[in-house]
């Protein structure tokens, strides 16, 4: 993989909090940092004073200014050695310093500076000298040695992104992949298809398999197959080689008149889909697994199970997975407002649908410097392809969301339903979450930054299960859930004492943890055949007599563009 896929696999917009930001929070938080600087004239003049000096000692060589050693911007040499690009560097880090002091100094809340400091960021990322042809050294040289090349595919890849990509510069190469061809390509069949869904069973690759099935809950805003991207690192193929029955739900991409689903519709969905699964297996119990989103509809989805006296739900495997949000959990939550929800509520409403394009820019606008100004700088300065990775093929595939099904999950953040026992209801129930007795296994990623591990941590203490395995992998949203056995840098962390109960936060179980080389998937895999219940032999064909084979999987949904 190299640098430029790592980083973007790290912040897929894959399963991230569904709270977006507004034009109009962004304009406040701008506001607000004009209002207290024109409040203090001299404070104002402080840090002129200061950015003066500092521009005084760029022009006379004195200047000790230096980029961040993880500042993959200004690695060029040129930025060292060639006088004119050195001091271009240091005027723009001399901004960035003076804007963050600045900052610093204004009288205002931390709520009010988090907000300031993001939207300063975002500016500054923006003005950044490397994203232009003049102050970047890397696609001068690259213009000189291809002879101009370079800069005519610069401006062809950019208008291909304003012909066939709305706009957006493009973060993967989407030619080398096809559906059903090289992605998505474990054997199986669609056995049942409703409006809002299709349920693919997939075909066993063992004689004998474990009774009780195992359903995938994929998130709404992401498509299935990230759950069988490629046989290396297939989360599907994994499960039918350790003798796993292995279902997964593929949601329709919804169009305008579908914007009345909602979260009583998709559990409604998932209920049915573990019925098809129970009649086709004939196992009373079906085990669930499901990530972000999905893991928020799993667990609306166990709570009312719970509450209907329902005990087909067998064990619940949640993975980065938010079900007790706080503010400064997720990106730039300093800038989401009551205002903001409301409008974005509006938003949807009116439009009947979030598109999937709306969704990826305003996550990518998140993080302008991975996401944007990276690719700006490789496909346009530098003239080159964008990389062909399957993981950000996956995300660039992206999905609509139902309004109905938004304003729920704005509800569930609003109200953090999950946390308050029976106060909050939805989906025909009262949520209670400790009614829920099913045995859990949690995932969280160490530097997961759209769903921080501490905060999946606390999705441990809200549920009645006696029986709860928390373990952190040491990588970023994706990474932690595709890291196959194989990768010599893989990692987790689990508790030391697997028979204790797991401490009240995630602090205190840290301490208690041991580091363990290699995948956690064999600790998963070992922990669901555990409640697998008896082996028996593997089916010799999809379905059943009520539910007939229909399309091969991946199906037909997950072929919807949006």
């Amino acid at each position: 993989m190299t640098q430029l896929e790592n980083e973007a696999a790290q912040h897929t917009s894959a399963l991230g909090p569904l709270v977006g930001l507004t034009r109009e929070d962004i304009f406040g938080a701008v506001a607000l940092m004009l209002r207290e600087t024109a409040s203090d004239p001299q404070r104002l003049m402080k840090h002129g004073q200061a950015m003066g000096q500092d521009m005084v000692k760029i022009m006379t060589g004195k200047s000790d200014l230096a980029p961040h050693p993880k500042d993959k911007r200004f690695q060029d040499p040129a930025w060292q050695y060639n006088p004119f690009m050195r001091a271009g560097m240091q005027y723009y880090l001399a901004v960035q310093k003076g804007a963050s002091q600045w900052l610093e100094d204004l009288e205002l809340d931390e709520l009010e500076r988090d907000r300031a400091r993001f939207v300063s960021n975002m500016i500054i990322d923006a003005v950044a000298p490397t994203n232009t042809l003049a102050g970047n050294p890397a696609a001068q040289k690259m213009a000189i040695t291809s002879g101009g090349l370079s800069l005519m595919k610069g401006l062809k890849n950019a208008y291909d992104d304003m012909v066939h990509n709305k706009g957006m510069v493009s973060q993967v190469d989407k030619k080398p992949f096809k559906l059903g061809e090289n992605v998505a390509t474990s054997k199986g069949s669609v056995v049942l298809r409703t409006d809002i869904m299709e349920l693919i069973q997939y075909a066993p690759t063992t004689e004998e398999v474990y009774a009780i099935p195992q359903l995938t809950i994929p998130p709404q805003i992401n498509k299935m197959y990230i759950n069988d991207l490629s046989p290396e690192k297939s989360v599907v193929k994994y499960q039918l080689d350790n003798g796993i029955q292995t279902f997964v739900i593929s949601w329709k991409n919804p169009t305008r008149e579908q914007g009345a689903w909602d979260m009583a519709d998709y559990v409604r969905s998932c209920r049915e889909a573990m019925e098809a699964v129970s009649s086709i297996t004939g196992s009373k119990k079906v085990n669930v697994s499901a990530g972000c989103s999905g893991g928020q509809t799993a667990a609306m989805l166990a709570s009312k199970m719970a509450a209907d006296e329902d005990d087909l739900l067998g064990a619940l495997t949640l993975m980065v997975c938010v079900l007790h949000p706080k503010q400064n959990d997720i990106e730039a939550g300093s800038l989401i407002s009551d205002n903001g929800l409301a409008l974005a509520r509006r938003r949807a409403d009116k439009k009947g649908i979030i598109k999937g394009d709306d969704l990826s820019r305003g996550f990518a606008w998140l993080r302008p410097n991975d996401l944007v100004w990276n690719y700006v700088v490789n496909n346009y300065l530098l003239g080159q392809d964008p990389p062909a990775f399957d993981v950000l093929f996956w995300n660039a595939d992206a999905t609509n969301l139902s309004a109905s099904l938004m304003g729920d999950f704005l509800t569930i953040y609003e109200t953090l339903a999950f946390t308050r026992k029976g106060e909050v209801e939805m989906v025909d129930h009262k949520i209670d979450l400790s009614k829920v007795t099913s045995d859990l296994f949690i995932l969280g990623g160490v530097t997961d930054h759209i769903t921080p591990w501490k905060a999946t941590y606390r999705s441990t203490q809200l549920f009645g299960s006696k029986d709860v395995t928390y373990v952190l992998s040491h990588s970023g949203h994706m990474q932690a859930i595709l890291n196959p056995p194989g990768n010599p840098k893989a990692k987790y962390y689990v508790q030391k004492n697997s028979s204790k109960k797991l401490p009240g936060t995630a602090d205190e179980w840290l301490k208690g943890t041991q580091e363990v080389a290699g995948s956690w998937w064999p600790l998963w895999i070992d922990w669901l055949q555990e409640r697998g219940g008896e082996k028996t032999k593997a089916p010799s064909k999809m379905g059943n007599k009520n539910h007939e084979p229909l399309d091969p999987a991946p199906g037909l949904y997950v072929m919807e563009a949006c």
